[in-house]
């Protein structure tokens, strides 16, 4: 149990005109009311407060917090009161520790509607005195980290409601250190074999490359020495949970996780800032998309720094902040900056903001009287990353996953709404249908008497509300067409293996697929629910398994007209086994693209040029093109042995090109010719395993971007 002498000497650190005095009375009260009471693991009660005290002095917080953190639980575990706390410590203390009470009695973790309404009345509490959530934030901060003598369910319980609850909550207020912290430790008792997992590769990781963050982190002193900067640059490898999160949402092994190393340089200026950045990319090669300057639009919470991330040793991803010490000091402290002292007395930051700002905003928007509902669901979209909450234009909050399109949330409106799409605005501004949505934009769907679902739709659409009423819609709406498509597609296949699309033969598939009849079977594999594959397989099981011969050129695209040329897309390359629409030209026939190709929003306002096409399901020969963008190391012998690589697995180089030559690394540009999809992917997989290959993406045209769309 630290003494009261070493707390106040924490206090003394950052304001030497502390009140000692007073720390010291709180300290005995406070050891005085918990006096024979002992916490799970056997320790005196009051060993916790101090402890939450002590977590407080590392933001350099005021002698009212500090002394709150000391009594936060006397009014509700002990015989003290609200007025003995008033009389004795002052109002300001009684009603922050009474705040901290009201804030530990919300059983957060309740049901959605009481969640909601507990999340109303915390968030109420908190814009009167953010403070209050400081101190829960701590109290929290130390439960978890002394968290194994609680009972095994116990645990699970507080693991979960820390990282629903308060770990976005700290990480909202830009306390990201302790969000990051209550996240790992969650995950310590959520999942401990995942975490150790992770543990362990990272040892393995270490051993084979050695101290990757001490060398780059010389290497990035030396560049910013190179070019007159005086800078402090920090390295370290990212917590367990962030590593295992990243793994979810990418869904990759550890082994092929880049970014996993992060990098922090504190500058004198923000003039330096910039410079430093200009130094970091003319040295490593920047990663497309992964660049944000949050010093020229900073966040809410008063969060400024660049993020940018770059190909460093070894190709390997690291991500690097870059912001001023004053900068630093809010990112560290977040809101708490607000009420930071140094050098006794409070801290005069410039870019510390009024940290009840963005509560009151919030709180302001809802009456007493107003739905609980739409409060949480205005709560989680200024806290919460996971999902994503949209407006519509009259100001309702509608709720999608991450990823979600127009089409998913014109389906989260009304089916009907859904149904008759043939647009969407994203704040005021016309997009295409694929355009992925983000937090507090606004969405306005246009809609138009006679529109019907496309089967395209299925491609760009993500919840299941909408896929399911898509596809009861084109079985519903388009049947006939679907049937017609089909009946094509069942001839193609049959023809393939040697045998005859017979009804006997089709109404036999249907049997053995267990629908309805042969029309049902025809119409689903038109709308692509079956393949063609499927359908012979039930009928001829020993004719499916055997590929037989290439398909032709000529015949590989099904759902052409009698005589209708095609070709492929040069912007996309679409390749067998990808989903495929065609554009008809006059003169020209048909240009196929993939389903997915930013070009096709030039067409979108004319549907009678679309053509729905399928790739025969059979073996078609390695003549399709292909481009790939690689980086690689520049070493002796890695070129040839990239090539050779390439052509083990059958795939031919028709074109290489150069496009950017650095000092460690090459890019490169290389056509290859392929026979589907799978061979391209099975490609990309074995180039990402080899060491010499920093990264490599499928390379594709990108289509004008037009005024009308940001």
């Amino acid at each position: 149990m630290i003494a009261v002498e070493d707390l106040i000497a924490l206090v003394r650190n950052y304001n030497p005109k502390t009140n000692a005095d007073r720390i010291a009375d709180a300290y005995d009260y406070g050891n005085q009311m918990h006096d024979g009471q002992f916490r799970q693991s056997g320790e005196p009660y009051f060993s916790h407060p101090i402890a939450v005290a002590a977590i407080l002095t590392e933001q350099r917080l005021d002698d009212a917090t500090i002394i709150t953190a000391l009594l936060h639980d006397t009014i509700e575990d002990t015989k003290a009161s609200f007025k003995e706390v008033e009389e004795r410590f002052g109002r300001e203390v009684a009603e922050l520790v009474d705040g901290v009470t009201k804030l530990t009695n919300l059983q957060l973790s309740s049901h959605e509607t009481k969640q909601a309404e507990n999340f109303r009345k915390l968030f109420m509490a908190m814009s009167k005195d953010l403070r209050v959530i400081l101190v829960k934030l701590a109290d929290r901060l130390h439960n978890m980290r002394t968290i194994k003598s609680m009972r095994q369910e116990k645990q699970v319980q507080k693991a979960r409601e820390t990282m629903d609850i308060y770990a976005p909550l700290a990480g909202r207020m830009g306390m990201q250190w302790m969000r990051e912290e209550l996240e790992d430790l969650s995950f310590r008792v959520l999942n401990p074999e995942g975490r150790q997992s992770i543990i362990r590769r990272f040892i393995t990781l270490q051993r084979e490359t050695g101290d990757v963050i001490h060398r780059i982190t010389g290497d990035m002193r030396s560049e910013l020495g190179k070019a007159g900067i005086e800078a402090e640059v920090f390295g370290r490898a990212k917590k367990p949970y962030s590593i295992w999160r990243k793994m979810q949402e990418k869904e990759q092994g550890f082994s092929r996780l880049s970014d996993i190393y992060g990098f922090r340089i504190i500058t004198a200026s923000e003039e330096d800032c910039y410079r430093t950045l200009g130094a970091i990319h003319q040295r490593w090669r920047a990663v497309p998309g992964r660049f944000k300057d949050y010093i020229s639009q900073p966040k809410s919470n008063g969060y400024r720094s660049i993020h940018t991330t770059v190909s460093g040793r070894d190709g390997k991803r690291v991500e690097v902040q870059i912001r001023t010490r004053q900068m630093h000091d809010v990112a560290e402290t977040g809101v708490a900056a607000h009420w930071s002292y140094r050098d006794g007395v409070r801290s005069e930051n410039p870019f510390a903001v009024d940290p009840a700002k963005w509560i009151s905003s919030l709180t302001e928007q809802f009456d007493a009287e107003e739905d609980h509902e739409d409060f949480l669901e205005a709560v989680k979209l200024e806290m919460y990353s996971d999902q994503v909450f949209c407006f519509t234009p009259k100001g309702d909050v509608v709720k999608l996953p991450r990823g979600a399109t127009p089409i998913d949330y014109a389906y989260a409106i009304h089916t009907r709404i859904g149904g008759g799409c043939v647009g969407a605005k994203v704040d005021g501004l016309r997009v295409p249908l694929w355009t992925r949505l983000k937090n507090g934009q606004s969405v306005e769907i246009i809609t138009a008497e006679g529109q019907t679902p496309q089967a395209t739709w299925l491609d760009i659409a993500t919840t299941g509300k909408a896929r399911t009423a898509i596809r009861r819609a084109l079985r519903e709406v388009d049947r006939e067409r679907f049937v017609k498509l089909g009946k094509e597609l069942a001839r193609a296949a049959f023809e393939h293996v040697g045998r005859k699309a017979t009804d006997k033969a089709l109404a036999t598939a249907a049997k053995h697929l267990r629908l309805k009849d042969r029309k049902e079977l025809l119409a689903r594999l038109g709308s692509a629910e079956l393949t063609a594959h499927e359908v012979v397989q039930a009928v001829y099981p020993d004719l499916a398994r055997d590929e037989g011969d290439q398909i032709p050129l000529r015949r590989a695209v099904i759902g052409l007209s009698p005589g209708q040329s095609f070709e492929r897309a040069p912007c996309c390359q679409p390749l067998p086994g990808e989903r495929i629409v065609g554009i008809t030209f006059r003169g020209k026939g048909v240009v196929v693209h993939a389903i997915d190709c930013d070009r096709l929003s030039e067409y979108e306002e004319q549907p009678e040029r679309w053509v729905d096409l399928h790739w025969h399901s059979g073996t078609h020969p390695a003549v399709y093109g292909a481009t790939l963008d690689l980086t690689i190391g520049n070493d002796a012998g890695v070129l040839g042995r990239i090539c050779t690589l390439i052509g083990e697995k059958k795939a031919n180089i028709s074109n290489l090109e150069f496009v950017d030559r650095k000092p460690d690394f090459y890019r490169l540009i290389v056509n290859v010719e392929l026979r589907d999809v799978e061979q391209l992917l099975s490609l990309m997989l074995a180039l990402e395993a080899e060491s010499d290959v920093a990264a490599v993406e499928r390379f594709r045209e990108k289509a004008k971007v037009h005024a009308a769309v940001s």
